[in-house]
């Protein structure tokens, strides 16, 4: 089934086992003039979703049952392109890595920024209304085309596992130019934490996760 133009995709899908996050959640996009079905179940949800007024999931990773990346994966193979922003309290790199892979839009942690959740799932819409399939790594690679050259420079290491001190004897440059140019990568790409960097690099394959570099 398609699409019409007036039925755009607009239903913000919230899908979360904590029932305070669910409904401050919905609360906050709803606020806001959005559509908003709200779920504490994966399962439910997937029973729930329709092919019509799907425009975009914000997902909790970790959930009893079905956990968030199960339901991502059952989207896909029913063949619904649905973007998808993953929320979780208990992120690391595995995790982080296997959302951006398998084609996420976006990746927060809690507790988030009510701005960021916003402009996240604002972007997500605007993607599914304009009538574009949604690719992740399409956008993942978009995003990596921003940074500059030096950016870029600082980007492979910090997403590597490489200190500032380290990246800074690299490149011959003092750890506060590095600090810098650290933060600005990390705004660029729409990062807040390392995780999410490491995840973006990965996803673009511009690294190895065999290769990242370990604390001792």
């Amino acid at each position: 089934m398609t699409e019409s133009p007036s039925n755009p995709p607009t239903t913000v899908y919230v899908v979360d086992d904590d029932a305070g996050m669910l409904e401050s959640t919905q609360w906050l996009l709803e606020s806001v003039g959005l559509n908003v079905e709200a779920y504490s179940d994966g399962r439910k949800f997937l029973d729930a979703v329709g092919h019509t007024n799907a425009g975009c999931v914000v997902l909790d990773v970790r959930m009893p049952g079905l956990g968030g990346l199960n339901v991502q994966e059952e989207l896909q193979k029913r063949g619904l392109e649905v973007p998808i922003i993953f929320v979780s309290g208990h992120a690391d790199v595995p995790i982080v890595v296997r959302a951006f892979k398998s084609g996420a839009f976006d990746f927060i942690e809690k507790p988030f920024n009510e701005q960021l959740l916003l402009d996240s799932v604002q972007q997500a819409l605007q993607e599914r209304q304009s009538g574009q399939r949604f690719h992740g790594n399409a956008r993942t690679e978009a995003l990596i085309d921003t940074l500059t050259r030096r950016e870029r420079d600082v980007f492979l290491p910090l997403a590597q596992g490489y200190t500032s001190r380290e990246i800074a004897d690299q490149l011959g440059v003092s750890v506060k130019t590095i600090d810098l140019y650290r933060a600005r990568v990390m705004k660029r790409l729409g990062a807040e934490r390392l995780p999410d960097v490491t995840g973006i690099a990965i996803a673009a394959g511009l690294v190895d996760p065999l290769d990242l570099r370990r604390d001792s």
